[in-house]
């Protein structure tokens, strides 16, 4: 669902935008959008990502710097600086009439002016960059050939994108007077950026990338251009952002939801989705949460996520952890933490002594415990005992049935 909107900028002027909301109207979080330089919010990336975005239960609300697009102002008096005052505005305009954004993103400049915005955006959990240069006086280079007409006469009409645009000696001024602090940044951040970029070359991504702190993640967009023109491109980049974001967002949820399920949990469904255009790359659901599954680049993947042996590794230690922290805590037991780290592999069945199989080949998976606390050797042995009782464990030795059906479509 799309809905458009007005509101004021920190200096004032009438912005225009769209708010993408889930058509079932449930929001887990609210993202807000910035658009790269001298375009507007209804370049196709910004309308495709924030669909791929709603589509995926965050709201999001892509909108105009002013003077370009709908949104009040004369493009010449604008800067850096009112890019950064809108953003705060469009910030506000969320917070009083829905909920405060969450989620921050930028396309190329919009993207720096995001960074520099974040600090000011205290409900902000997670910040993505796409194909945005570390510093904004990055984008002067599209004024070659017109900075010393501008500092002669004060201004210049500049073509961009098949469009006359005029600039200001202001805007030179500013752009080269702001220092993006990165590593004030104190939101998760996702660094997204195309290696073939011709626009904003990748290098300013790693310098982005090298001045964060954690967490912080890379993801390199293959062969997408700058503007991501092919659709499938940043619809992959909305649902990349989805799925890492929801790792940092607080997911909102209505009493009423509370309620229910508290008196009847739901059936948890798990689904995986993936392009064959995208080699192996796959996001997953379960329930409400989403990640990324992937195979390393060696076997044709792009190693943007574990490996499906990966999760079921992590299943495995994840449950012997669970299974002995709780048996510990019944027990009362000065145990502070269980690790478990676990190791996947295939072995010759002739190599397995307590193996039914006796040819070919038996998967084995070892896990080595670590548990920190003060208990004796008695206990601990106990403890390896109990790890064998974890559910996943009992499930991985017992009889598995897999039953295949083709999903029925309406």
């Amino acid at each position: 669902m799309k809905q458009n909107v007005n509101f004021k900028s920190e200096t004032d002027a009438t912005l225009s935008g769209v708010l993408h909301e889930p058509e079932d109207g449930h929001v887990k979080a609210y993202a807000l959008f910035a658009h790269c330089f001298t375009c507007t919010k209804d370049i196709k990336a910004a309308t495709t990502i924030a669909s791929a975005l709603a589509d995926r239960g965050i709201a999001t609300l892509r909108f105009d710097f002013a003077g370009l697009g709908g949104s009040e102002g004369d493009f010449a008096d604008s800067s850096f600086s009112t890019n950064i005052n809108d953003l705060l505005g469009a910030v506000k305009y969320l917070e009083d009439n829905h909920s405060a954004p969450q989620i921050l993103i930028g396309h190329s400049l919009g993207g720096t002016a995001v960074l520099a915005a974040a600090k000011n955006v205290p409900s902000a959990k997670a910040v993505t960059t796409i194909g945005s240069p570390a510093s904004p006086d990055h984008v002067l280079h599209v004024l070659d050939g017109h900075l010393q007409t501008l500092k002669d006469e004060g201004e210049a009409v500049v073509p961009l994108a098949g469009r006359p645009h005029k600039f200001k000696q202001q805007f030179v001024d500013d752009v080269m007077s702001q220092m993006v602090d990165v590593s004030g940044v104190n939101q998760a951040l996702m660094v997204m950026h195309a290696p073939g970029d011709t626009i904003v070359s990748i290098n300013e991504a790693s310098k982005i990338f090298t001045q964060a702190k954690h967490p912080k993640t890379f993801m390199s967009l293959d062969k997408a251009d700058h503007l991501l023109s092919k659709k499938q491109d940043a619809v992959y980049v909305g649902n990349v952002i989805a799925s890492w974001a929801e790792n940092y967002i607080n997911a909102e949820t209505s009493s009423e939801a509370g309620k229910a399920k508290a008196k009847k949990p739901p059936k948890k469904v798990v689904s995986v989705s993936g392009k064959t255009d995208q080699a192996f790359f796959s996001i997953a659901a379960a329930g409400q949460h989403r990640f990324i599954v992937d195979e390393p680049l060696h076997y044709g993947g792009t190693d943007l996520g574990p490996t499906p042996y990966d999760y079921l590794a992590v299943a495995l230690g994840s449950c012997t952890s669970m299974t002995l922290n709780g048996y510990a805590r019944r027990k009362k037991l000065d145990v502070r933490e269980v690790s478990v780290r676990v190791e996947h592999d295939r072995i010759h069945a002739k190599d397995c002594e307590t193996c039914v199989k006796e040819d070919g080949k038996v998967d084995q998976f070892i896990r080595y415990i670590d548990i920190d606390g003060d208990i004796t050797e008695e206990v601990q042995a106990r403890m390896l005992e109990i790890a064998d009782l974890c559910p996943v464990h009992r499930t991985l030795e017992n009889e598995i049935r897999v039953v295949t059906r083709l999903e029925e479509k309406n």
